[in-house]
């Protein structure tokens, strides 16, 4: 039997996301924030960033973790680094106030970076590096979580699912984006196969006794795996460095610690990059560019596709004929305000 589902116009997603934190005291500018990434998320098919995660953000607030009318500190560090203090709060309103800095140094300098501390973060990164890719610009992020991750070789949590995220502006074109996490698969997904009452593949999680597991409520009890063996765990060790350590921010055992039980979403902080091709490839930067798109019709051209290609082919009919959400989903956020 196919699943109950409700239309909703992204018009209607993004209203249900702002009146779900608003009734539940987010400060209206937090709200907005929020529910453009939420919308983003639902838009793209990204169903686990989508409207799903407003009830991770109100199990966070009624838990008394997240600081709900927080107003993030910038700090101009110097020609090339902008810091955001995101004063506990979460990470979208100190991202909005921050990206125009990082932006404008970029274009002037060439790179720039852009350090948000202290903040609750809770959704996917690529609205923010196609933001960057948006002014012409490539963008890096990244950010650990909760140690939920073994190392290659390893049983006990030590990484976070340590997502990383890449843009490279096309004029005329969606940008070329990925965003993965450093974990076989993003913990929301273990989540919403527990919700469907589906098995999850092997080689994604480990149970409480370090086992292999195919069951959801086993896994989430357990550890995630990371992707590609010891490569995956390198490259998660990476974020934990340089969106941790580098920027004097928790590490992912740190934001486990901070949580004291709580299990609510994440506190950490967030590095962003900027590269502007342009200042980098000088005389070259036009041909630079021609051999960006040579590289990617040659992708494309035998039929292999894109990173992010199907998330655009989505955002394209959401746009249009608005997003179907499983009718429980849709109970579960309505019973949020107690519709």
């Amino acid at each position: 039997m196919a699943e109950a589902t409700v239309n909703l116009s992204l018009a209607q997603v993004h209203q249900l996301s702002v009146d779900t934190l608003v009734h539940h005291g987010m400060a209206l500018e937090h709200a907005e924030s929020i529910s453009r990434v939420i919308t983003a998320g639902q838009r793209d098919e990204c169903n686990s960033h989508g409207l799903y995660r407003l009830i991770s953000c109100v199990d966070a607030i009624r838990k008394g973790k997240v600081v709900l009318d927080a107003v993030p500190e910038v700090e101009d560090v110097s020609l090339a680094i902008t810091r955001v203090d995101a004063k506990f709060g979460f990470s979208q309103l100190a991202f909005d106030r921050g990206v125009e800095s990082l932006i404008d140094k970029a274009h002037v300098i060439g790179i720039a970076a852009l350090a948000v501390n202290n903040c609750y973060h809770f959704s996917a990164l690529w609205p923010e590096v196609e933001r960057i890719a948006s002014a012409g610009l490539a963008g890096l992020a990244m950010t650990p979580s909760h140690s939920w991750v073994v190392p290659a070789g390893g049983t006990k949590p030590v990484y976070g699912t340590n997502p990383i995220a890449f843009a490279w502006p096309r004029p005329g074109m969606h940008p070329y984006v990925f965003d993965f996490a450093t974990s076989a698969t993003a913990r929301g997904e273990i989540e919403l196969h527990r919700r469907a009452g589906k098995k999850i593949p092997l080689g994604w999680a480990l149970d409480a006794n370090g086992l292999p597991t195919e069951d959801p409520e086993e896994a989430l009890k357990g550890a995630m795996l990371a992707f590609g063996g010891h490569k995956g765990s390198a490259l998660s060790a990476m974020i934990e460095l340089m969106a941790g350590a580098l920027i004097g921010d928790m590490l992912s055992s740190d934001s486990q610690e901070f949580d004291d039980g709580a299990k609510v979403t994440p506190c950490h902080g967030e590095l962003l990059l900027a590269f502007s091709p342009k200042m980098f490839g000088g005389a070259g930067a036009a041909s630079g560019m021609e051999r960006a798109e040579a590289m990617f019709n040659s992708i494309t051209s035998q039929g292999a596709r894109l990173p992010s290609q199907r998330r655009f082919e989505a955002r394209n009919r959401s746009i249009d004929n608005g997003v179907l959400i499983p009718e429980a989903l849709y109970k579960d956020v309505l019973a949020l305000t107690g519709r």
